[in-house]
């Protein structure tokens, strides 16, 4: 069941009202939600049925470990992307489909890893772009939602190792067909996977009743048909996860967004406008405010966020500063450039800096400066030396998708870098040309050849929806930050470094970023007035 949202308004004031009304979802959504639950995909399960995988027992943080919440049980799609599990923890609270790990611990399968390469991504939102350039992953490795989750089923995270993805798919399908709908997912969802995913049983509630497109004849089907069915309803249930908008597309749960609604100010772009001009535009109108109509108690208050429910004077600050562009004559931190509004995100690609200053703060200055970051035929020519394992290529060394550590010089995370021009990987590669290439003329560095564009591609990572971060700490890929004026306080860094021409395929943007320590704080007010009571 979906709360919706209703807003109410009058001469004097806003107020967010949440949980106004029930809304049923679709079938496939709730059946989404099942497989979303499901803990017997995973290769511990298939290893030792019924047995407990250790890494279930705990929910790690970034500073201690609270009681799993799916203990004695193998890995699901939530032990990563949790919700209201730990909503009444002081050390804990919600979270928008986000873990509160830097890493993800997985499962130990005696290969050294112990923890995902990456910090668990929030994934409301993550799917709003509805254009031709969508892909999915910190370094766009997936041509779609469904190929993500496929992935993660048949993957690592779920305890599979590179060569084991036939084995995974053989496994998932037969818990799918031996499933005795007696289980407790079972009797919440409707019965059987053999049942509800068939889908013509007239004994189906309607609840439950799959639409002719999400169903599949279990008896008939092959065990990769039966995977991909799966694979696609999970993914029409993350596809389905959105922050508090109202019947005409327009966000309406955050401090900001009421900001917006209390002084008659645009919400989104215009038709065939783009982010980048809806941005301008709304900064201009949001400076030629004489009196702004802040947010307030009177407006609304948060349930499940610990700060008032307010958009003032600092908040202004904060948005003008983000909205702005900065130079040489005047501060700005360029923020829209990358988390555009309404979403605060482009879905694009870009180097932040980060991945530099991890290098080089570990193995020295300007260490990753004079790092041997191979081109397109070295590369390919020797692919298990640099690129990451997959089925096709197990024993491939995956050193430029790795953490870095001063134990192993040379090894760090490259992100698109691994992805692109990546035969292994074919899915999202018209996409990632095309944005790739878009970005090199935007910022005039060459022509659109793939080495040009590989080199691009340099420690190049999706930007993140900024709505709600506080419920989605630690902070960026890396998870290293806990809190927000860490993450700010990257940029000036990087925007220095990019100014005088010392980091290595720092994103053009950077030029536009011009702030101080002192412009922190607004901006960390503002990022805050995003946060709303997601239900």
């Amino acid at each position: 069941m979906k709360n919706s949202l209703v807003l109410v308004t009058t001469l004097c004031f806003v107020s967010v009202v949440f949980a106004q009304e029930e809304i049923d979802d679709p079938a496939q959504i709730v059946i989404g939600e099942r497989l979303f639950l499901e803990t017997r995909f995973a290769q511990a399960y298939f290893a030792s049925p019924g047995k407990a995988d250790p890494v279930m027992e705990k929910t790690m943080t970034t500073d201690g470990s609270l009681k799993g919440p799916f203990t004695g049980k193998s890995m699901n799609c939530r032990a990563c992307h949790m919700v209201d599990e730990f909503a009444d923890q002081a050390t804990a609270g919600m979270r928008t489909y986000a873990d509160y790990a830097r890493q993800s611990p997985i499962p130990d399968r005696g290969d050294g890893l112990a923890k995902a390469g990456r910090n668990s991504m929030s994934l409301v939102n993550i799917s709003i772009p509805a254009d031709e350039h969508v892909v999915f992953h910190f370094d766009g490795e997936f041509n779609s939602m469904a190929d993500l989750v496929f992935a993660t089923l048949t993957g690592r995270n779920y305890g599979w190792l590179p060569h084991e993805t036939q084995k995974a798919i053989k496994h998932i399908a037969q818990v799918i067909r031996s499933d005795d709908g007696q289980g407790e997912l079972a009797q919440e969802f409707g019965g059987s996977y053999k049942t509800i995913l068939t889908g013509s049983d007239k004994s189906i509630k309607p609840d439950f009743r799959l639409p002719v497109e999400y169903r599949v004849d279990v008896k008939q089907a092959s065990d990769r048909q039966l995977v991909d069915a799966v694979s696609k309803l999970i993914a029409v249930y993350v596809t389905d996860l959105g922050f508090a908008r109202d019947d005409q597309g327009r966000y309406v749960g955050s401090p900001y967004d009421v900001f917006l609604i209390k002084n008659k100010l645009p919400r989104k772009p215009a038709v065939d406008e783009s982010p980048e001009a809806y941005g301008q535009r709304l900064l201009g109108l949001v400076n030629k405010l004489e009196a702004p109509r802040y947010v307030n108690a009177q407006d609304g208050k948060f349930e499940t966020h610990n700060q008032p429910f307010v958009f003032a004077e600092k908040e202004l600050q904060g948005m003008k500063l983000f909205f702005s562009r900065g130079s040489s004559k005047q501060h700005g931190g360029n923020c829209v450039s990358c988390h555009s509004a309404p979403h605060f995100s482009d879905y694009g690609f870009h180097n932040t800096g980060l991945t530099q200053q991890n290098y080089d703060n570990t193995h020295g200055a300007e260490a990753f400066s004079k790092l041997d970051i191979p081109g397109l035929q070295k590369r390919t020519q020797r692919h298990d030396a640099y690129l990451p394992a997959t089925d096709k290529h197990p024993q491939a060394s995956s050193r430029f998708r790795s953490k870095v550590s001063r134990q192993r010089s040379g090894h760090v995370d490259l992100g698109l870098w691994n992805i692109f021009a990546n035969p292994d990987m074919p899915a999202p590669q018209q996409k990632l040309q095309s944005m790739l290439c878009e970005q090199v003329n935007k910022s005039f560095r060459g022509s659109c050849t793939t080495d040009n564009l590989l080199t691009a591609a340099i420690a190049s990572f999706k930007t993140p929806v900024l709505r709600d971060l506080g419920h989605s700490a630690p902070y960026m890929h890396t998870g290293q930050f806990d809190k927000l004026s860490q993450a700010v306080s990257l940029y000036i860094t990087s925007a220095a470094m990019s100014r005088e021409g010392r980091l290595r395929n720092g994103d053009p943007q950077l030029g536009g970023v011009n702030i101080t320590t002192g412009h922190i704080e607004p901006l960390v007010a503002f990022l805050k007035s995003l946060n709303e009571d997601y239900d």
